[in-house]
């Protein structure tokens, strides 16, 4: 059986009982860094005062996991598997999801078990009224894809969450503002740790504040949603439209996915 198991993302408290029993059970653990892993439980075997007996540590990670499932057989997951990610939630930003199919493929049995989660903690610190977001992960460090994933963001009519490095808080924050200095945005530092700390203000004040700070730690990004106006256009509406064919059918293509000469030939 494969047992998905969360493990603190600073405050090592947030371990529950029930991921204790799943890793003193392993026989077998997958974890992100074995490294990592081998330390978390030396940690939580002193803290808590448990032995943990698993001896077979495998690395399974974004840059090999497909290759590590190619070795495994449906027969492996008669012993206790664990995957568990360096901190956090597996398959949330992390690897695991790959694993988890695996074992819907060949009918086997799994669990995931509940704990400690950045973006739901975010979440609910931000303060923000609105009940649905879009979790986008990372942004790309630079080039088109940034640009392109930022701007999605920043037409989401739902809060955008997203992940982010001290490295590039800083550029994320200017781009926000370049596009939008009037939009609140949340920040959230260190969530679970010492030095947690929390920020909500414009995307212009928010910017004028962290360009005179020393920016460390990992960030959460909670953006308040685009404030549309007006009625939205459906596909029904853009084809009744007295314009064009070319620009229609690219209008068109933009809504339904299609390519623009197949959308093109059927206006004709």
């Amino acid at each position: 059986m494969l047992t998905l198991v969360p493990t603190p993302i600073g405050n090592l408290d947030d371990i529950s009982k029930r991921a204790l029993n799943a890793l003193m059970e392993a026989e077998l653990i997958f974890c992100e860094d074995t490294r990592v892993t081998k330390k978390l439980l030396q940690l939580l075997s002193e803290r808590e005062n448990l032995e943990f007996n698993c001896k077979d540590f495998k690395s399974f990670h974004s840059h090999n996991e497909n290759q590590v499932l190619k070795t495994l057989t449906p027969e492996d997951f008669n012993k206790n598997i664990v995957y568990m990610s360096d901190a956090g939630m597996p398959c949330v930003s992390d690897p695991g999801a790959t694993l988890v199919q695996y074992c819907i493929n060949n009918n086997l049995e799994y669990d995931v078990l509940p704990g400690a989660n950045a973006v739901l903690t975010a979440f609910a610190m931000s303060g923000f009224l609105n009940t649905e977001f879009t979790f986008f992960g990372f942004l790309a460090h630079k080039g088109k894809e940034r640009k392109e994933k930022l701007t999605k963001v920043m037409q989401s009519p739902t809060l955008s969450i997203l992940y982010e490095s001290p490295h590039r808080l800083l550029k994320t924050i200017e781009e926000i503002k370049n596009i939008d200095e009037s939009r609140t945005i949340f920040l959230a530092k260190e969530i679970t740790k010492l030095h947690q700390k929390t920020y909500k203000d414009s995307a212009l004040n928010m910017y004028e504040k962290f360009t005179k700070e020393n920016i460390r730690g990992e960030w959460v990004i909670i953006i308040e949603p685009t404030k549309t106006t007006g009625t939205n256009l459906d596909i029904e509406d853009i084809e009744k439209l007295d314009i064009a064919p070319k620009i229609k059918a690219k209008l068109l293509a933009k809504m339904t996915g299609k390519s623009v000469k197949e959308v093109y030939s059927n206006l004709r």
